[in-house]
């Protein structure tokens, strides 16, 4: 039986469930359009459309969603094969916000970029309200296997590998997501005022290849999230956090971000970033970025300049 729990702040609901399920977007051969299905361990996808569901946004507004989606998969639906498909960002009119300076790494980058803006970063942290900033809209986010993008304009340009809190339209964290903030460090570096170029930008934003639905915050908090980078067939930079570093609550999160806001068509929110790449390292196109969240999955993308 599903339960709710209500956010430390603001009234940001946490919607709570015990059944743990994978949802994907993904495009088959047998169809011009998007669908949406249940994600196997099997390495099979269950296609939705056959049962009525059209749009990830209005699945994610059932209350009981995992005992839908258990009932589905008890039904006879029948399985494509994961590779005969081609997943899709798992993100659709959805807005794709960020919040900053929500991990001690993330603090100790974001000062490290520039004296000027060192004071501000040091304050947010500790300050009662969080940094959110948007990031995307969801017709510009890139999925799974495809190219996101460094600015021409920019020297200084990495990844952000970061867990994406899916939310509905009535507020509920419904679901988690593996996300890429790319970031322009050097653009951000030289004015805060910046901010909006270093973060938005064609192609500077990643999610999937999923959204895993039936989890609690305490065992989303369980998670470990890497990044390896890879360049020539090498790899470059590897590293990890845990989900647990995040100093913020989710539901203080949801909160920050639903004050004098709505999402009609629900939000996902990325919850910042706990690895960052030294400072002589900068992105080169070509480069492979894999984005493990060990309760999501692998979000793989290449890099191309924009």
């Amino acid at each position: 039986m599903a339960s709710r729990f209500s956010g430390a702040c603001f009234g940001a609901v946490l919607a709570v469930t015990t059944h743990p399920m994978k949802l994907c977007r993904f495009r088959s051969p047998h169809s011009p359009w998007p669908a949406v299905g249940i994600l196997r361990e099997d390495a099979t996808v269950l296609d939705l459309s056959s049962v009525g569901v059209v749009s990830l946004s209005s699945l994610l507004e059932i209350p009981d969603l995992t005992g839908r989606l258990a009932s589905w998969v008890r039904s006879s639906l029948r399985p494509l094969e994961l590779s005969a498909v081609t997943l899709l960002a798992p993100v659709e009119r959805q807005e794709v916000w960020a919040a900053g300076v929500t991990y001690l790494r993330s603090k100790t980058a974001r000062m490290e970029e520039s004296d000027f803006s060192a004071t501000a970063y040091d304050r947010v942290y500790d300050a009662a309200r969080p940094e959110i900033f948007f990031k995307a809209a969801g017709s510009k986010v890139v999925g799974p296997g495809a190219a996101v993008g460094i600015r021409a304009d920019a020297t200084w340009n990495v990844p952000e590998p970061e867990l994406a809190l899916v939310i509905n339209s009535r507020g509920e964290l419904v679901g988690y997501t593996a996300g890429n903030d790319m970031s322009s460090r050097d653009i951000e570096g030289e004015n805060l005022l910046y901010l909006p170029q270093a973060k938005v930008y064609r192609a500077s934003c990643a999610l999937g290849p999923c959204i895993t639905v039936g989890v609690t915050e305490a065992e989303a908090r369980e998670w470990t999230i890497a990044i390896r980078i890879e360049r020539g067939g090498e790899t470059v930079f590897r590293g990890e956090t845990q989900a647990s570093k995040i100093k913020r609550s989710f539901g203080e999160l949801v909160g920050w971000l639903r004050r004098s806001q709505e999402f009609p068509e629900g939000a996902v929110l990325l919850t910042g970033t706990g690895v960052v790449p030294p400072n002589e390292f900068t992105l080169a196109a070509g480069d492979g970025i894999h984005i493990a969240i060990s309760g999501v999955g692998e979000l793989a993308n290449t890099v191309a300049v924009v």
